[in-house]
């Protein structure tokens, strides 16, 4: 019998507009008392073309375009060892008000994985934007045409030799990867790779056979009839009903589990800043975030990428970290994923 694992644990005239435009940038200050002085640091603790670096270089995009800070924000990729690069610099960062980073699971996964001392609590929350699910991809000329018989194909494979595309070691996508190989009582391979778009592209050419992406990494592959979702791995279909492809939409694709898939993860997409920020500085970075969230330019993102548009901040958004803590604590040791788990190195 196969358990549940649930990941939702429970983003006139010219002076009229010149006078608006200035308003809106103005608002968070009021609000908070407090504004950046200098350019602002966005820290994506993965590699370029995932979904974090895509939304990080969106909201980049957008708070600089429509001025809703008085400083321009960059971002920076720094995905070494699983994220930990990213995480300890933001970390090590203490006081400096104008360094953000966005956050994946790898807040979570990465120092449960290297038993490092990091932990959540070492940053600032800022907000949560979104959920981002999670999706079974195959390429599109894949003989599996939904989850039953991909699973059916796997069993009848000789173990190890599917290899499984993921985003790095000991990760979301390899906790995922595990929770699939209990459910098609098999083994399958998994390779490791930089980022979610190395991830796509990697499946598209053959490279690996199946993978875990989240929407927004498979999207446009999909679009051009390269790759195939197959389910998500949600405890719902998603509500996107535009077209991706000439017939299909998000909300086309069934969910794992009406397919004897017993898995649901959603995985995290927020904003954190340094530790030792204070609550007018944090409270100014949530009130851009907010109306980041308002543009339709995001909101046309949201949809794009299938993402749960839930957002969080303040005393909810530290509760939803503290128990997203002990989830992965509890996927990450089923899953035999934890630093304490693995054997020692040999002596040389």
């Amino acid at each position: 019998m196969f358990r549940t694992l649930n990941a939702v644990v429970p983003l006139l005239g010219l002076g009229c507009a010149l006078a608006a435009g200035q308003a809106l940038a103005q608002a968070p200050q009021l609000a908070s008392g407090w504004v950046p002085t200098q350019p602002v640091e966005l820290v994506v603790p993965a590699g370029t073309g995932g979904g974090a670096d895509q939304m990080a270089r969106l909201l980049a995009e957008l708070i600089n375009k429509n001025r809703l800070m008085p400083q321009p924000v960059t971002v920076v990729n720094k995905p070494g060892n699983s994220g930990a690069e990213g995480l300890l610099d933001v970390r090590a960062a203490r006081g400096n008000p104008h360094k953000l980073i966005i956050t994946l699971s790898n807040l979570f996964t990465t120092p449960l994985a290297t038993g490092s001392d990091f932990r959540w609590t070492d940053l600032t929350p800022v907000k949560m934007l979104a959920q981002d699910q999670f999706l079974l991809w195959v390429r599109a000329n894949s003989a599996a045409r939904n989850p039953r018989e991909l699973v059916e194909q796997l069993q009848r494979a000789p173990r190890g030799s599917v290899r499984f595309g993921g985003t790095g070691s000991k990760q979301e996508d390899q906790i995922v990867s595990v929770l699939l190989e209990t459910a098609a009582a098999t083994r399958l391979t998994y390779v490791p790779l930089r980022g979610g778009g190395d991830v796509a592209r990697a499946l598209a050419a053959g490279e690996v056979d199946l993978t875990v992406n989240n929407p927004i990494e498979g999207e446009k592959l999909w679009r051009d009839g390269q790759l195939r979702p197959l389910c998500v791995f949600d405890g719902k279909p998603l509500e996107y009903r535009e077209k991706i492809t000439a017939t299909s939409a998000w909300a086309d694709l069934p969910t794992c589990m009406s397919f004897g898939i017993p898995v649901q993860y959603l995985m995290l997409r927020g904003i954190f800043t340094t530790p030792g920020a204070t609550p007018a500085q944090v409270a100014y970075y949530d009130g851009v975030l907010e109306r980041v969230r308002a543009l339709p330019e995001w909101q046309r993102f949201m949809a794009q990428g299938a993402f749960r548009n839930e957002a969080l901040s303040g005393p909810a958004f530290t509760a939803w970290l503290e128990r997203a803590e002990s989830f992965h604590r509890v996927l990450m040791r089923e899953a035999r994923l934890l630093a304490s788990q693995q054997a020692p190195a040999p002596r040389p």
